[in-house]
């Protein structure tokens, strides 16, 4: 009792000594029902406290003094509220949010390394709440961002404005941030989805476009960061199980068995909270019958996060996820007249090349982090980070040898942020470093070292209250492979944000690079019947990027946020077919090579609206895309392989009380031009429609989903059909 009483004394009394108190209290809307995301902010200071799941926020390192809170949330008007604290005070403060027909900007916190309001964000960022996320009963966490505007997953690899193409990923132009924590593997520089347990997840932010001057190498063509679940107060508990089941093939000549595949799984999460120590673990599993031949499934998933509050401007946050998955590898599907049973048709779309069957993969990877925070005045703020991510996974393959390949990246990361003139203007400056170490039968073993120093800083033009803002910045990455000589990149990045006549303009040029990844300079191994030989001498890929953008409500119902934008690439990567002569006999090789010039330009286009009602939300989000590979030598201009030209999203959703009901349509053109496929290619246009709806009330909810409804068969990679009609049921239950 003792102890109890005197803690909470000791953190008051130090509260109070350093002139800060505390705010908290909980969010709700009109009906009584908490708001389980958004953010509370303390206005002219860099305090921001995140709601939590159960709508409760608690800020505890606020400056003594007149404050003034304003809530933060994403399809609810902004509220405010004063209050006057004294050194060691708390005081609560309750919100009640109504519906907003214009949808408000959220805080974001990657594209510049630190809380920032949308408003002046200088790149493109698009966001999804946990509610946009849960309503689409996902079991992972790539199912709900893969609906993005500007985004789509080739065979599990993430494409942003077609940044990437498709690769069979060993070689990402996106960086995946957890919590701001880099995630991308040692050996082939792309990512798994399924490492950080779905449910963990509160929301997730998209930059579209270069973000290279602060992120570095991966960060080419986009950032996504991952932002997990606040711990709330108090010990809380959340189950979530979900359970579905995979549509037959159309066609009897496609059957491949006698009964319908279905998948399902489970996860807990329990945590604990009190003002200076958090904590929470998940544990979980699915498996998944699959909807081809030879695709059965099967994961396991471990994770967990602390934080220790040490004091009101010090915090200790670790973070670890550990996954196993055992997977069957369906490969590519058979054609006539391969080996395989054809049953006549010129193709299988639903069953293996028999010289794939009984191949299987175990993976399993996982992260650690650590990072320590202190704030020690309104003007400074400065953390220390630390992580190490391994990968391991091993091919097996009964008609010829076992790949495998294990693989650590360990980064470290000290940044600061300053505000001189106590919040208008802000100084950021960093220098991050990271170790991958591969040891591989098909990579090799390699070691590959970075080391980089960023600085960005923003101010107001023409005074403190302007409304236009200028940032610039820029960032000098130094590489090394096995110890040999250094090679350094600059990126610099220019930007300005105005807001004028109710709308924000922002307008950016920057220079971007990719460094080539361990497995693209040196992977020797045969993919679908191709042989794929190695390029030590890649150079890295560099990129001016340029983009002007717009974001304006319209009337009182809508929103809309455009953007041009346009990239000069060289020295871009991409798998190149090559025909070699081996004996008497020729072999068609798969080789990464660096291409002279490219071109990527187009237009994004969302739109958020709330049409008649603000029970009824609609969405829009368009990409018009142009992506050249333009001439060299012998080779004509022609279309960068494996991108849309159109990619088109529409989506509505109808909420009454405690029923929800929505709709969501995804339209994909036809690529103008791909690899690896016969003359008479049969790929079409992907028109995919998703129905969904849920039921909460209290601590439970129920959503349903049925993925691909009109059961529209199509692929995005070679020889690969994407996922068929789904029929998914997610039961959720907060403690």
């Amino acid at each position: 009792m003792r102890a109890l009483f005197v803690a909470p004394l000791a953190f008051a009394t130090s509260l109070a000594a350093q002139g800060m108190g505390t705010v908290y209290g909980s969010v709700h809307d009109s009906a009584g029902r908490p708001i389980g995301f958004g953010m509370v902010v303390v206005v002219g200071t860099s305090v921001v406290a995140r709601i939590s799941q159960r709508g409760d926020y608690r800020a505890p390192s606020v400056p003594v003094g007149s404050q003034e809170l304003r809530t933060k949330v994403l399809g609810y008007e902004s509220q405010t509220a004063t209050v006057h604290l004294a050194p060691g005070d708390s005081v609560r403060i309750d919100f009640v949010l109504a519906l907003s027909a214009v949808q408000m900007g959220p805080m974001v916190v990657t594209a510049a390394k630190r809380a920032q309001s949308l408003a002046d964000v200088v790149p493109s960022v698009a966001l999804m709440s946990d509610s946009d996320i849960a309503k689409r009963a996902v079991n992972t966490i790539d199912e709900a961002v893969d609906k993005a505007p500007g985004v789509q997953f080739l065979n599990g690899q993430v494409n942003i404005r077609g940044s990437t193409g498709y690769v069979q990923g060993l070689g990402s132009r996106v960086l995946l941030l957890v919590d701001g924590v880099p995630a991308n593997q040692g050996n082939r520089g792309g990512f798994s989805w399924v490492f950080l347990p779905g449910a963990d997840v509160g929301r997730v932010e998209l930059g579209r476009g270069g973000g290279s001057a602060l992120y570095g190498s991966s960060a080419f063509g986009g950032v996504v960061n991952l932002i997990t679940r606040e711990v709330p107060l108090g010990f809380h508990a959340r189950l979530r199980a979900t359970g579905g089941a995979f549509a037959n093939p159309p066609h009897s000549e496609w059957r491949f068995r006698d009964y319908t595949g279905t998948r399902g799984g489970a996860d807990l999460t329990s945590s604990y909270g009190r003002d200076d120590l958090r904590g929470a673990v998940i544990v979980g599993g699915w498996r998944s019958d699959g909807y081809r031949q030879q695709d059965h499934q099967d994961h396991w998933q471990l994770a967990g996060k602390g934080e220790w509050q040490a004091s009101p401007d010090t915090r200790l946050s670790i973070s670890g996820s550990w996954a196993s998955d055992q997977y069957q590898v369906p490969l590519a599907w058979c054609e006539h007249p391969t080996g395989c049973d054809d049953r006549g048709q010129a193709y299988q779309p639903f069953l293996t090349d028999t010289s794939g069957l009984g191949s299987h993969t175990r993976s399993d990877k996982g992260y650690l982090a650590a990072v320590l925070a202190r704030a020690p005045s309104e003007r400074v703020h400065w953390q220390v980070r630390t992580s190490w991510l391994r990968t391991h996974f091993t091919d097996f393959q009964p008609k010829s040898h076992d790949d495998y390949g294990v693989a650590d990246r360990f980064g470290g990361e000290l940044r600061g942020e300053f505000r001189p003139d106590g919040g208008s203007s802000v100084v950021t400056v960093g220098a991050e470093t990271g170790l991958s170490d591969i040891t591989s039968n098909i990579f090799g073993s390699h070691r590959q070292g970075e080391y980089a120093s960023y600085g960005e800083g923003e101010r107001p033009l023409g005074g403190r209250e302007s409304s236009a803002h200028l940032t610039a910045g820029a960032r000098i990455d130094f590489l090394t492979i096995d110890g040999g000589a250094l090679s350094a990149v600059v990126s610099p990045r220019v930007g300005v944000v105005l807001s004028a006549g109710g709308g924000t303009w922002r307008a950016s040029a920057g220079r971007g690079f990719r460094a080539p990844s361990l497995a693209e300079r040196f992977v020797s191994t045969v993919v679908s019947g191709f042989m794929v030989v190695p390029n030590p001498n890649l150079e890295p890929e560099t990129a001016w990027t340029f983009e002007v953008g717009h974001a304006r409500p319209i009337g009182s119902t809508a929103r809309v946020d455009a953007a041009l934008f346009w990239t000069e690439a060289r020295q871009l990567i991409e798998p190149s077919i090559d025909t070699i002569v081996v004996g008497v006999d020729t072999q068609v090789v798969i080789q990464f090579k660096n291409l002279a010039r490219a071109r990527l330009a187009g237009l994004d286009l969302a739109v958020r609206a709330n049409p008649l009602t603000p029970q009824l939300s609609t969405t829009l989000g368009y990409t018009f895309l142009y992506a050249r590979e333009l001439a060299q030598d012998s080779v004509p201009q022609r279309p960068l392989a494996f991108r849309p030209r159109h990619l088109l999203t529409l989506a509505a959703d109808f909420t009454a009380g405690a029923i929800g009901v929505g709709a969501e349509f995804r339209y994909s053109s036809r690529f103008e031009r791909v690899e690896l496929t016969p003359p008479t290619d049969p790929r079409v246009a992907a028109k995919v429609l998703d129905l969904r709806a849920g039921w909460a009330r209290g601590p439970v909810s129920v959503r349903l989903l049925v993925a691909n409804a009109l059961n529209y068969l199509y692929n995005y990679a070679p020889r690969t059909l994407e996922p068929v009609r789904t029929v998914s049921v997610t039961l959720v239950y907060l403690y």
